[in-house]
């Protein structure tokens, strides 16, 4: 979705999801809720879907530009459903999504119903925070904690101050 299509609100939604859904490595998969749950929104997982329905194709003509986001730089396939299934949606789009994945080396299987899934405990991808926003929090924890303790190092020197004079 090209900003200005929507409202400003929507635009940032879909590019966080977009962004947060390019983070998930190779040969890894996570859902839908847990994506929503690293954008901090836990109540938006279909939300999610909607995102990566409407992701585009990148442009074929050679005179035009693709969108910045687009099928062939957010690996959409990579997000399936909380139970490690894929979701069906158009016809041959589950099995388009089954073999992305196992082009990456994610074993799907198909069961007599025709319904792919995949075993989380072997490829799931669950973080506690995204990896971009890891080194941010851990950046901030390490320059709260040494502002502190250079607060405490200016303390004691002050305190040996006062007590050499008197």
């Amino acid at each position: 979705m090209a900003r200005g299509e929507r409202s400003e609100e929507v635009w940032a939604w879909y590019t966080a999801v977009y962004e947060a859904v390019q983070e998930i490595p190779y040969g890894r998969v996570t859902s839908y809720g847990h994506i929503a749950r690293l954008l901090g929104k836990p109540q938006c997982p279909r939300q999610v879907g909607v995102c990566l329905k409407n992701l585009p194709s990148p442009s074929t003509d050679p005179s035009k530009k693709s969108p910045e986001f687009h099928s062939g730089n957010v690996p959409w396939q990579r997000v399936v459903n909380a139970k490690g299934g894929i979701s069906p949606r158009g016809p041959g789009g589950a099995s388009r999504q089954a073999a992305a994945l196992r082009t990456e080396g994610v074993q799907v299987s198909q069961d007599a119903m025709g319904e792919f899934t995949l075993d989380f405990s072997v490829y799931g991808w669950f973080p506690d925070v995204l990896p971009s926003e890891a080194g941010v929090e851990s950046s901030n924890d390490e320059e709260e904690e040494a502002s502190e303790e250079e607060g405490e190092e200016e303390d004691e020197n002050k305190e040996g101050t006062g007590s050499s004079r008197n």
